[in-house]
């Protein structure tokens, strides 16, 4: 495989109290090239956000201490992250759920068990956009 993936070297922060959910988004993130940086929680990820500035964040709406709402609204507020794309991960797939994501700031929003092919394109749609 010559050709470099047109997500390589794209940062991605993938934040969820699942081992699961993180690892199996982790090996689709390196597969396709990318940067992975995993956090457990809101308060993991708002610690870590500054010192690698991901291109991208997933974040899962249901963790405990603070929840994807609460994260996603943290990283909005925050001028040197207010435009880096978050999209939230959920099992639940109601229209009240995703209203509330957009309300947060949320640019996307991605329900759980993903599949490699929707985690891609949410990054490359996502990535596209940074670098236009």
């Amino acid at each position: 495989m010559a050709e470099q993936s047109p997500l390589s070297g794209v940062k991605v922060m993938v934040i969820d109290d699942s081992n699961t959910i993180r690892r199996s988004a982790e090996i689709f993130l390196l597969q396709a090239g990318c940067t992975v940086i995993l956090a457990e929680d809101g308060f993991d990820a708002l610690a870590k956000i500054a010192d690698h500035q991901p291109d991208l964040v997933f974040v899962d709406i249901m963790m405990p201490r603070l929840d994807g709402y609460q994260t996603c609204a943290l990283i909005k507020k925050n001028a040197r992250f207010n435009a880096t794309p978050v999209v939230m991960l959920s099992s639940k797939d109601g229209l009240f759920d995703r209203a509330r994501g957009r309300m947060v700031g949320s640019d996307q929003y991605l329900t759980k068990p993903f599949t490699k092919e929707s985690l891609l394109k949410a990054v490359a749609a996502h990535v596209k956009c940074a670098a236009a």
